[in-house]
Order: structure tokens, then C-alpha cells, then sequence
């Protein structure tokens, strides 16, 4: 059922408006008595969630007893992270996902199902695991917040994806990630139906329906000025707002381009990107406009690791980012990999497959260590003066010397393709 939607190209809610939305669909659900919220960590700051959360234990005081952030296998918040994101709800509540030891599993998709949906790529079964606190902890309700837009992994991220992946296990989220990228991320991103997201589904159909689950979900776009809005909102309580969000986020975050870019230059934000296992969603989401014999230059001055997990971050060391087939074989004929299979989804997901250049310039990792993992790597510095981001128009860039760009300011908020990549 849905409680509120909302949400058009061109809407814009204001906060206030947002706060009045929250707690008319919260009315509508009627009192509780024991509340959890699952919104998203940092990596998504834009997306409202810590705003809603707010409101939201605004709403219930008391009753709103623990708040979980969806770490999935990024690192836990700093206090520094948790004021900024969620401004005045108490620290208190927070609590911290580990995703290798505090899961339960609910239940297995089969394994036939999981091989029917990947057209055969794969055939395992797959766990349905969350945090033990959403089966353990008494809750009457649970409230998954956060940003429908489109994600490498699933498809459109979001609805839940938050519960099983970003409060999930090692196991879960390792095969998942894999299933996407042996599928092909690039015929999933943007698209709401999606191997993954069947299986998911299959879990919440078959596993989940005991869980007091209610979604609340925004779609964020760009205003004209520049800044990021709020395009729409959308509460419920199953697929449905699901749906209608990611119809919305197609139409604000998908931008269809008529003809392939020879050179994007993407900027990420320090606070938010430190790793590549987050930072490259500039390859993930701008691969499909990129011309064949492009290049993609990733300005990134909070860069200090690959993996945000020690384990993750010796494997992407050791076998870099390679080709799709490589990263199969290495699969095929490693014990490591084929134990964290979203190390290897990861891997694949940052490949170039050899038909781009990609440039990290990195702020506090060597040119040695890009190299070493099949990257290109240029100064920060220097680029930075080329490129300077407090300068660069989103979009198309013109720059002194007649070179022509396509920049973008902050690559997890939408997907960029040309029209005949994307059919």
C-alpha cells in the first residue's frame, strides 16, 4: 500500500513540506510502540534520508529506540559523520552493522531460480540475511529510508536492496553482487526489473512478509542553479511506491546523450568518496557514454585506499582491475576470490574492458599503487588546475585551449549513456 506519492521533473519540496509528508503517512499507519530506522550511511548524504530520519524520530520520541544505519560493507559512521548526516537525533541510538558476523539468514532462494533469472551466468542459491536486530529486536515498525536512483549492483538502487544488502551478510551481499556482474551491470543500470532485484523479491515474497517493513523513499534531481531537490517522494509499504520512484529517478537522474563523450572528467567529493571500491562509480555510472578510445578522468582528492575492508582491499591489490573473462578465470582458479565474490563483482564492475582510458589522480595514494591495480595515473595537482571543479559547468565544457569535456560534479547521482548504447 501507499501512503504518500508525489513527485514530478519538475517539483521541488521544500523541508517543511517534506516533514508535513513523513508524518501524514505515518498517521495513517496509526501509534507504535518500538521503532527501528534503516537509512543510508554518508555515501549518500544527498539523498534526505538523514533528514527524514530526523523527522521521523521527531515524530516518535521515544518509541524510535534504534537507528541502523545500511553500512552494507562500507565502514561504520564517524560521530563527525552522524552530526552532519542527522543533525539533532540523538547519538544514542545509533548502532553499527557488521555485516561478517551479526546476520541472520531468513531463508535460501533456490538455486534454479537464481539460474533462471541470470539466463544460466550463475547457479547457487542465495541467502536471504539481515541484521539480527530486524528479526530480534521487537520491532513493530521498520523504517527503510532512502534514494531511488540508478546503481550499478541492482539496477535502481534502493527499496529492498536497503534491507538485504545494506543491513545483509557476507555471503548474501558477496553472491549478489557477483550474480549482477556476471549478468552485466551494463544491461541492469537504470532498470527497476532486474535479475537482482528478482531475487531480492523472491526474499521479501517468501521471507520477509513477518517483518513490519515501511519505505520511504525520495527521487533527487538538479535545479537549474545547480543544486540538488527533492523531485519526489514516496511511502509505502511494498513494491508499488518502489516502481513509481524509479520511473520518476529515470526521467531526473538518467541523462541520454546523442552521441558518445571522448573525455568525461568526474570530481569526487573527499568526505564522501575515500576508497575505489566507492569512488568508482564515476567508471559505473558514465561507461556507457563513453566513447570507444575515451577517457574518464577521475579527480579525486580523499582517495587513500582501494577497499574500505582490509580483506577487500588486498584482493583488488592483488589482481587489479582486469577484463570481465580475466576476472572469471581468476575466479575459476582462486580460493580467495571465489570467498568474496563481491571483491570480484567489484573488480569487474571498475574494468575499462580495455575500451576506455581511465585516469585516477588520486590525494593520498602513489602513482605506484594506481598502476599497480591497471589504472592511469596524472597529478591531482595539475589536473586540478585544468580542471578546476569551482570553475567547470555540469555538462559541456569548452576549456582555454579548444579541448572539449563533459564534467561531472558528483557521479552516484544519476547514469549517463547515449541513445544508441542504452535500447
Amino acid at each position: 500500500m501507499i501512503y504518500f506519492e508525489k513527485g514530478s521533473q519538475d517539483m521541488v519540496f521544500t523541508d517543511q513540506e517534506i516533514r508535513e509528508a513523513l508524518h501524514l503517512a505515518l498517521d495513517k499507519i496509526g501509534p507504535r510502540n518500538k521503532v527501528l530506522a534503516i537509512p543510508p550511511d554518508i555515501t549518500r548524504f544527498y539523498s534526505k534520508a538523514g533528514l527524514l530520519t530526523e523527522y521521523a524520530w521527531e515524530y516518535y520520541g521515544g518509541a524510535m529506540t534504534d537507528i541502523l544505519p545500511a553500512l552494507g560493507t562500507h565502514v561504520a559512521m564517524t560521530e563527525s559523520e552522524i552530526g552532519k548526516m542527522y543533525g539533532s537525533t540523538p547519538r544514542s541510538l545509533f548502532r553499527v552493522h557488521d555485516w561478517r558476523n551479526d546476520v541472520v539468514t531468513l531463508g535460501e532462494v533456490p538455486a534454479q531460480f537464481v539460474e533462471d533469472v541470470s539466463e544460466g551466468k550463475v547457479s547457487y542459491s542465495w541467502p536471504a540475511q539481515v541484521n539480527r536486530l530486524l528479526v530480534e529486536g521487537g520491532y513493530d515498525l521498520i523504517l527503510s529510508v532512502g534514494q531511488v536512483v540508478p546503481h550499478e549492483v541492482v539496477g535502481m538502487a534502493n527499496y529492498n536492496k536497503n534491507i538485504f544488502v545494506g543491513t545483509g551478510g557476507s555471503e548474501g551481499i558477496n553472491k549478489s553482487h557477483f550474480l549482477g556482474a556476471a549478468y552485466g551491470m551494463e544491461r541492469m543500470m537504470g532498470r527497476a526489473n532486474t535479475p537482482v532485484r528478482q531475487v531480492l523479491n523472491y526474499a521479501s515474497d517468501h521471507f520477509a512478509n513477518d517483518l513490519p517493513l515501511l519505505y520511504i523513499q525520495t527521487v533527487i534531481g538538479r535545479a537549474q542553479t545547480g543544486e540538488l531537490v527533492v523531485r519526489g517522494l514516496y511511502i509505502g509499504d511494498d513494491e508499488a511506491c518502489f516502481l513509481k520512484a524509479s520511473e520518476l529517478s529515470l526521467q531526473v537522474n538518467f541523462q541520454m546523450l546523442e552521441k558518445p563523450l571522448d573525455k568525461v572528467v568526474v570530481y569526487l567529493e573527499p568526505e564522501e568518496f575515500k576508497s575505489t571500491w566507492l569512488g568508482n562509480k564515476s567508471i559505473y555510472r558514465t561507461r556507457m557514454a563513453i566513447a570507444d578510445g575515451g577517457e574518464l578522468v577521475v579527480l579525486a582528492p580523499g582517495l587513500k585506499e582501494f577497499g574500505e575492508d582490509k580483506d577487500i582491499d588486498q584482493l583488488i591489490r592483488k589482481y587489479g582491475y582486469q577484463t570481465t573473462p580475466e576476472i572469471l578465470e581468476a575466479v575459476d582458479n582462486n580460493e580467495d576470490l571465489r570467498q568474496n565474490l563481491s571483491a570480484a563483482a567489484h573488480l569487474i564492475h571498475g574494468s575499462t574492458e580495455e575500451r576506455f582510458t581511465m585516469t585516477y589522480c588520486p590525494g593520498h595514494i602513489s602513482r605506484e599503487e594506481i598502476e599497480s591495480v591497471n589504472y592511469s595515473f596524472a597529478s591531482l595537482g595539475e589536473m586540478m588546475h585544468r580542471y578546476d571543479p569551482g570553475v567547470l559547468q555540469e555538462g559541456f565544457n569548452t576549456m582555454p585551449d579548444g579541448e572539449e569535456i563533459f564534467y561531472i560534479s558528483n557521479p552516484a547521482l544519476g547514469l549517463w549513456s547515449w541513445k544508441e548504447k542504452f535500447k
